[in-house]
């Protein structure tokens, strides 16, 4: 373990935003991990995992604990289950492809989501009809103050819609150092109800798809929709996309019959942020270095050499156009540091 000073989080941030942490450390053990918080307990520690969740408005005035620890595990189960277990640092994509590869079926459809294992649970990561918590078992956490060690189940994780406690009343105070996830060995489930999905199969024609073919439909479409960090810094979807009562959703698509949306029940429906984003006129608009991407409404992008605050003062532009046109308020899915 090496303590460096100054430190210039560019890499460390799919956004590409170059602030500084006072104090840097890249843990790649559990062991490592406690003797910070053992050497370290009076000091404020920043997590930083794939930093692909997150807009660094500021430097880091903290000592930045980076979680790099690999490896991972699996056991097959006599109801023809497997428990898949990841270390936190592991590269989200290619675990989930390491799974495919291995025929772990249950997350392909989460294929090509930019970040690490142990930063999955916090936003409860999920795409194309599924969600983490869906193949979730548990993971192992430590305490920032007290180095224990706690074992999360699904239930105590708390997860909503990119949420879960980790983002409310455990905010801050546990490491996540371990994912397990229970995938099915054989007899897979596919979920493929997604209309873009069903139409890359098609254009494949491909009738009987497999938990590979799913991937590969998946990975096709977020390419075609959504820049490559290591190409223009982003963080993904900017903005949660709304939920709304079916009341205020009758009265929107009286005046937008166009207007695209996912019935919840009988009501909540949920509006793509991208489209109320788009009709605000912001789609592939750029201030310098800053701008919204030009295929996807929902994206904010890092050109060059953006600052975090000139990407949040775009966020906040777009969040008072949408309120004034629509009255819906837009939350973002991305941290704000």
């Amino acid at each position: 373990m090496k303590i460096e000073y100054n430190k210039s989080l560019k890499e460390y941030n799919t956004f590409g935003i170059d602030v500084t942490a006072d104090e840097f450390i890249k843990i790649t053990s559990e062991d490592e991990l406690l003797q910070v918080i053992s050497k370290y307990n009076n000091k404020d520690i920043f997590i930083l995992s794939g930093g692909s969740n997150m807009l660094l408005t500021k430097n880091i005035e903290k000592l930045v604990v980076h979680i790099a620890i690999k490896g991972i595990e699996s056991k097959l189960q006599p109801d023809n289950t497997v428990l898949v277990s990841a270390q936190a640092g592991e590269n989200w994509h290619d675990f989930v492809q390491y799974c495919i590869q291995n025929n772990y079926g249950g997350l392909e459809n989460l294929s090509l989501i930019p970040g690490y294992v142990g930063s999955a649970p916090i936003q409860n990561i999920g795409a194309y009809g599924v969600e983490l918590k869906d193949t979730f078992i548990s993971c192992d956490a430590i305490g920032l103050k007290s180095g224990k060690k706690h074992t999360f189940s699904s239930k105590e994780c708390e997860f909503g819609y990119r949420n879960s406690i980790f983002k409310n009343k455990a905010k801050n105070k546990y490491v996540i150092t371990k994912v397990t996830f229970k995938l099915t060995a054989k007899n897979h489930i596919l979920n493929q109800s997604y209309g873009a999905i069903e139409n890359a199969l098609a254009e494949k024609n491909i009738s009987t798809p497999t938990i590979k073919d799913i991937s590969e439909a998946v990975i096709q479409i977020r390419k075609s929709k959504l820049p490559d960090p290591s190409e223009i810094g982003n963080s993904g979807s900017f903005f949660k996309n709304p939920v709304i009562s079916s009341n205020v959703f009758n009265k929107l698509q009286a005046s937008y019959p166009e207007i695209p949306h996912y019935v919840i029940d009988d009501t909540s429906i949920k509006v793509p942020a991208g489209w109320l984003i788009e009709q605000c006129g912001f789609k592939g608009k750029r201030w310098g270095d800053a701008g919204v991407h030009k295929k996807q409404a929902l994206v904010l992008v890092n050109y060059d050499n953006a600052s975090g605050e000139e990407i949040l003062d775009i966020s906040k532009k777009i969040q008072q156009e949408v309120m004034n046109k629509f009255s819906i308020e837009l939350e973002t899915e991305v941290n704000i540091i």
